[in-house]
């Protein structure tokens, strides 16, 4: 499973690589909303990890230009700003999960495994199988 970890801060960065890498995920990262859309359009995320207080381009431009062009990855918030205003925009933009900043490691994989509970099965077809 591929996730994408948008964050300017690189401790926080590094801190998710570190405990979903032992989780078996393969994590990739970038530090703002106009990078992310670059990985997004070449590479097939299952899960986006987002920050909302990013410079240039925040989270809440990400989240709709991702829900805008790919509306079926599933995308968690994370802030440190976790205001009732906050939640509520992120929510209405279609955050499947928020997360406050800062977490401990198993508040955040809890997070993540309720998510991708509640993702879609994929379906696969091996080379040369199905559709035909």
């Amino acid at each position: 499973m591929k996730i994408l970890v948008v964050d300017d801060d690189p401790i926080v960065i590094k801190s998710c690589k570190r405990i979903l890498e032992a989780e078996g995920f393969e994590v990739f990262s970038c530090p703002s909303a106009d990078d992310a859309l670059e990985k997004v359009k070449h590479c097939d995320f299952d899960l986006l990890l987002m920050d909302v207080k990013m410079p240039k381009h925040d989270g809440i431009f990400l989240m709709k230009e991702i829900k805008k062009n790919w509306p079926d990855i599933p995308i968690i918030v994370m802030s440190g700003y976790p205001t009732p205003e906050t939640i509520a925009d992120v929510v209405k933009l279609g955050a499947t999960q928020f997360i406050p900043k800062p977490f401990r490691p198993d508040e955040f994989m809890k997070t993540i495994r309720r998510v991708i509970q509640q993702m879609p099965p994929k379906t696969f077809f091996p080379t040369g199988a199905g559709g035909g």
